[in-house]
Order: structure tokens, then sequence, then C-alpha cells
């Protein structure tokens, strides 16, 4: 008895292999022309993404690598793919890498790396923003839907993953790696954008009311692949700092040159995007930097050249043929229009939440506030800052809870880096905790660190320090060549 042939030698010889292709080739042309690009797009991505459903149980850490570099890609993919919702990957990713980190058949998690102070803050931050909705005022329950992924659910699914996946001293070393090799492709894109001008989709976000914001005395303020001008701004200042900071430690000679030349050039970002929220991160990170620095003549010498800048800034005007460094230093001028009209919108907020201490609600201002809440008071001011969007929903008491958790994250930051002892792990943790400071003031003006990429970077860039001391070894004398 012979045999059977092999399958595949069976359907390639079928006579049903040519009808059945062209039936399939019909259908999917009807779906295409009915669905949209719905399907398409799925025969396209559909392969990389089951190889990545792969690849990431097998390998659970690259799950956290890919929603770091996501972070960076999401709004560039939102502008330009307005049909997808490429908002809520960023969630799939990490849930999927927690799946796989569970049902993981070759190393079981070690959940004792959970019991730690920022996992409980993480917790306690999640359960007050789940209680809102519940909150007095009746906000939206829609409004608090999408407002909590950006305010606690995306804090709460990054920060334990990061401390079972990603918070090896490797990890630190990829992560500054990612975070600046990302930015300085932010800085030439947004180059692009400035001489060449911005694409369709693009030109399409602007006509469609960002020009309001982002077309200023006839200037494109470069946006780059973020959210806004704000959020790349901030950014570019944020890794820039890190940049300066890394360049100082003791590193060789080439890797110092490279890292000066990169704060230059993310410093160029900075100022292409008029932000002017970000000199406060400069400023406030370089404080942080030369208060932990340890060194006396650093200090004095930083300080002196703080002044020297700011002086340049707030008292000539040298610079101002340039747009954007007069729109820089009009952050220090307080008759600045601008800050006139956040500083009423404030006093309008102070005088409404004087007798709700409780505030509106999750989802009651910005965006949301706009689309699910604008009946709502609080949904026609604008925040303009993050610190005053906590204070309007969440009212002064989730505020005093929130900024406590940041000073206390902060605070401990410091003293964690305070007393490491490896030379080139404490300067690469130093850079952290001083972006987390400048990002953090930066946000009284802007909302930034509740925006992406900022907020995957600082929740990636606390865990990495608080495992810190985990990582030290006795210090040493030698050029770290990691």
């Amino acid at each position: 008895m012979k045999p059977a042939p092999p399958f595949s030698y069976s359907l390639l010889n079928s006579r049903w292999l040519l009808p059945g292709a062209v039936a399939a080739a019909v259908a999917l042309g009807w779906l295409a022309g009915t669905q949209g690009t719905t399907v398409p797009t799925v025969l396209v991505l559909g392969p990389p993404l089951l190889f990545f459903v792969v690849l990431v149980f097998y390998y659970p850490r690259a799950g956290y690598i890919a929603a770091l570099a996501y972070g960076f890609a999401l709004n560039y993919l939102a502008r330009h793919f307005v049909d997808l919702p490429v908002g809520l990957a960023m969630e799939a990713i990490l849930l999927l890498t927690w799946l796989a980190v569970v049902f993981h058949q070759t190393e079981r998690p070690d959940w004792t790396r959970l019991r730690n102070d920022l996992c409980r803050l993480t917790v306690l931050w999640f359960v007050l923003n789940l209680l809102e909705v519940a909150n007095p005022a009746g906000a939206s329950v829609l409004g608090w839907f999408y407002d909590i992924r950006g305010n606690a659910l995306l804090w709460l699914l990054a920060v334990p993953l990061c401390y079972l996946v990603f918070s090896r001293k490797r990890d630190l070393n990829l992560f500054l790696y990612l975070i600046i090799g990302f930015s300085v492709l932010g800085t030439l894109y947004g180059f692009k954008q400035k001489v060449l001008g911005v694409d369709d989709m693009e030109q399409y976000w602007l006509d469609s009311g960002a020009a309001r914001t982002h077309l200023i005395w006839g200037q494109l303020r470069v946006f780059s692949f973020y959210s806004e001008a704000a959020q790349f701004g901030s950014s570019q200042a944020h890794i820039a700092l890190v940049c300066g900071i890394l360049s100082l430690g003791p590193f060789s000679w080439r890797k110092r040159i490279l890292l000066v030349a990169i704060a230059l050039l993310l410093l160029y970002g900075m100022l292409i995007s008029g932000t002017r929220g970000a000199f406060f991160v400069l400023a406030t990170g370089t404080f942080v930097y030369l208060a932990l620095s340890k060194r006396v003549l650093v200090l004095v010498l930083g300080l002196a050249l703080a002044a020297g800048a700011f002086g340049v800034l707030k008292y000539t005007h040298i610079g101002d043929s340039n747009g954007s460094v007069y729109r820089m230093r009009s952050a220090l001028d307080p008759s600045d229009p601008s800050l006139q009209v956040r500083l009423q919108n404030q006093a309008t907020l102070r005088e409404y939440l004087a007798t709700r201490p409780l505030g509106g609600g999750l989802g009651v201002m910005g965006h949301w506030g706009e689309l699910y809440n604008s009946d709502k008071f609080l949904s026609t001011i604008a925040p303009d800052s993050y610190f005053v969007k906590v204070w309007g929903q969440y009212g002064i008491v989730g505020f005093l809870i929130w900024f406590g958790i940041m000073l206390y994250i902060l605070g401990k930051c410091a003293g964690i880096v305070w007393r490491i002892r490896d030379p080139a792990l404490r300067q690469k943790l130093l850079a952290l905790t001083a972006g987390f400071a400048g990002i953090l003031m930066c946000s009284y003006g802007n909302e930034i660190m509740n925006q992406m990429p900022s907020s995957i970077i600082l929740y990636t860039s606390w865990v990495l320090v608080f495992t810190g001391p985990s990582l030290d070894t006795p210090a040493l004398a030698s050029i770290d060549h990691v």
C-alpha cells in the first residue's frame, strides 16, 4: 500500500486550490471595500503581532522594552492613524507582559520584589482613583473611565511590572540608551518639521485647532512626534539634563564628549518647541543635581552659572531676535498675558473649590471633561497645569495626597542616591532623580508628567532608583565602560 502524500502536496495539487484562492481574494476584497482599512491592516499587522506575542511569552522583558519604545511612538501613531485605537495599545502591551510573567514556564516571578514603599503607594493611588467614581460631584462615569487610565492605571501596570522584569543594572543601561536614542530621533524629526514643514496629517491636526497654540508670531512651535510642543520641549529638556549630568560622571572621555553633544542637540529641540516651562526642568533638575553632588566646588560653580544664566534671561535682551529665545525669556516675565490668564483661572478655581474639598471628580477637566462633562463648570476651565488638574478633579484632599506621594518619592530617591557608593551607578541614578524633579516642577505649568512618553519614563526611573541599593557595589576608582 502506497503511503499517503503529504498534506501540503495534496493541497497544492487539489482542484479546489484555484477556486478557493479566488473566493478568498474576492471575500477579502469585499471586506476591505466595506470595512475600510481595517482588514488590510489586520492582514499586514497580524503576523508581526503574533510573533510579538510569542516573543513576550518566551521573554517577558521584551514586553516592557516594547512599552518604553511605544511610549515615544504613541502620539505619532495617534495623529497619523486616527481610526485605530492606538492609545489602548499601551495598556494592551503591559497587560500582555503581565500575563507572560504570571504564566511563564521557565522562570517564576519573585513576588517579594513588590514588597516596597513604591508599590504600596502605587496601589494606594489607584484605589483612591477607583473611589473617585463615587465622587459626590457626580461627574460622568465615562470621563472617569478614560481619565483613570493616564492618572493611575498606567502607573499601576508599569511600576510593579518594572520591578519584576526590568530592574537590573543592564536594564538601567538599556533604559538610558533607549530614552536618549528616541529623544535624539525626536529632535531630528522636529528639525525636519521646522525646515521642510509638517506632513498632511500633522497639518490636519494643526487645522483642527492646534494651530491656535502652535503657530506663534507666524512661526511653528515644533512638536515632533510628541503629543504637542509643550510635551516635546519638556521631554527634550528632561533628557538633555540627564545627558548633561551623565557627562560629568566617571565615564570615558569619548562617552562624555558624545553626551555633551547630545545634550546640546536636545537643547536645540527644546528651543524650537517654544516651550517656556522647559526652562524649569533645567533649573530645578540642575539644583537637585548640585545639592546631591557632594562636591562643594561644583555646587558653588553651578549656582554661579545658574545665577548668571537667570540674569541674562531676566535682565537683558540678548537673543531677542530669535523667536525661541524671546519666548523662553517671557517665562520669567510676571506680566506675561499667558501667565495672567492662568493665574485668573486658578483664582476662579480656588473660589469654586472652597466648598468642595473632594473636587469635581475624575475626568471633569481637560479633554475628557469637554467630551463627557460639558455640563459641569470645571470643564470650562483650562487646567494648563497637571497640578491644577489634580487640584480641580480631586479637590484639596486629593491634591495633598498626590503631592505628598510625589514628595515622598523624590525624597526617597534623593536619600538613596546620597548613599550609593558605586560612582558610575550613583551618577546614573542622580541623573534620573534630577530629571524627575525637573519634570515634576515643569508639570506645575503644563500637563507633562501624565503624558507619553514622560509618564513611562518617570515610572521606570522611580523603580530603577528605588532598586539602586541592590545594584550597588563598593566605591571603585575605575572608569565605567558599560
